[in-house]
């Protein structure tokens, strides 16, 4: 690659390039094209059929998408085509870490446990995949410590180190999201993809994910692209937003700008051009408040 091109892509972690989906007969994405900034908190948003969690499959492998490019730039250089990749390549090779809409914790399991599992693939490497390894010798003794202190601190940071040995299950709905993006930490992503993290929760659960969200961002540099209906949230935390409506890209740009945006306030509201203005600050101002 060339150092022009290096430069070029600096700053972007994540570069999708007329990224088509078709379902059958369904295009359900459409030459859809945007980029998520390193250390950027980035909302892929719109009305409910607008191809989002489409576009996140396609991310991180559940599809293959029918056309366009997904280019994964890590930190230290290295890029990942990522629609050439499967799911668990995606994760582990290409630092992508996903939370689905679905809350998907083991329930039985304590809290810690659910995030030593998220560790468990450098666990094994460390054992050599043999019984000896699991017995505590050598190199899994340290792998093993090293995953506990990295469990602890990212139950510190989610507010939930007070219940490390209760199961998850017994949890409230906001304490499971925020240790299922905990979890998602633990494989130490660059970019950490989120679906609804904010779906279901009382006001006081979102200021504390936005807060973990914010943390996040700030303290480790991982870039995060999330999709999210609330509005709140969304105008609250992130840095970029991209709007699609039917699979394609209406508006892309600052929260300031998508909110004011009238094609946005059109596809959200279903009215007339000429109705916009009156229903822009009243709508989507008040629901940033």
């Amino acid at each position: 690659m060339t150092s022009g091109t290096q430069t070029m892509n600096k700053d972007t972690i994540l570069n999708v390039e007329h990224l088509s989906m078709r379902f059958g007969g369904l295009m359900a994405i459409n030459d859809l094209s945007f980029q998520v900034k390193r250390g950027d908190i980035t909302a892929l948003i719109g009305p409910n059929g607008a191809g989002k969690t489409t576009v996140f499959n396609c991310i991180t492998g559940f599809y293959k998408p029918t056309m366009g490019m997904i280019t994964m730039t890590q930190r230290a250089g290295g890029q990942y085509l990522l629609e050439r990749l499967s799911d668990f390549e995606i994760t582990k090779q290409a630092k992508v870490a996903r939370t689905f809409q679905n809350i998907r914790l083991f329930g039985g399991l304590t809290v810690l446990e659910n995030l030593l599992v998220a560790q468990h693939n450098k666990l094994m490497k460390a054992s050599g995949y043999t019984v000896m390894g699991l017995l505590g010798l050598g190199s899994y003794k340290r792998e093993a410590e090293a995953a506990i202190e990295t469990a602890r601190q990212w139950l510190e940071r989610a507010d939930l180190i007070d219940r490390a040995d209760d199961p998850a299950g017994d949890l409230s709905y906001g304490a499971q999201r925020r240790l299922e993006i905990a979890r998602a930490m633990c494989t130490g992503p660059e970019l950490l993809c989120l679906d609804e993290p904010a779906a279901g929760l009382n006001p006081k659960e979102s200021l504390a994910l936005n807060a973990l969200l914010n943390g996040i961002r700030d303290e480790t540099g991982t870039s995060i692209l999330l999709i999210e209906h609330d509005m709140s949230v969304v105008m609250e935390i992130s840095d970029h937003v991209v709007v699609l409506e039917y699979g394609q890209k209406i508006s892309d740009g600052t929260p300031d700008h998508v909110k004011n945006d009238p094609k946005v306030i059109a596809a959200y509201l279903g009215v007339e051009d000429d109705e916009v203005e009156e229903v822009i600050h009243e709508e989507l101002d008040g629901s940033a408040h």
